[in-house]
């Protein structure tokens, strides 16, 4: 019987625990589905929109070599996706296990017969983390330049 694997996520500001958790899920499934979360549900879900849009990161994750298909993730329930999908295990992150959400998971697919698997969460990186540090650039960025620009040299040296 061939197990298929599904791995959803955001994949937003792609990072190496994005591929860590690709890898770890093409290893215990025969066939591997990412689901993409879309930007709207990034919205609904999260609060904001991701910094690269849905078809760029389909696209980003469509063309690595241990993910096998790609599916838009634009549902709020799991269970709804599957039903779409046809998955036998789901992987998520470990940051997701006894909380709230991942106790719901296990439920909710506990009852169709999906198994719950978890990796390890990269912890020294995420997306939010990059999207921080992309913050912090911007505004030194902007800094930089109104300490530089034309008028601010005005009447330096008088």
């Amino acid at each position: 019987m061939t197990v298929i694997g599904y791995a959803p996520g955001a994949y937003d500001l792609f990072h190496i625990g994005h591929l860590n958790i690709l890898k770890h899920a093409a290893a215990h499934c025969d066939r591997l589905i990412a689901g993409v979360v879309s930007d709207e549900m990034l919205v609904l879900t999260k609060g904001r929109a991701p910094v690269v849009p849905l078809t760029e990161r389909m696209e980003i994750v469509r063309n690595l070599s241990m993910v096998d298909g790609v599916h838009p993730e634009v549902l709020p329930e799991k269970l709804d996706t599957w039903r779409e999908v046809g998955f036998d295990v789901i992987f998520k992150g470990d940051d997701w296990r006894g909380t709230e959400k991942g106790r719901r998971l296990e439920s909710d697919f506990a009852a169709v017969g999906v198994e719950v698997r978890y990796f390890p969460y990269t912890a020294h990186t995420s997306s939010t983390i990059l999207r921080r540090a992309l913050s912090v650039i911007e505004v030194q960025s902007r800094q930089a330049e109104r300490d530089t620009s034309p008028v601010r040299r005005v009447g330096v040296g008088r």
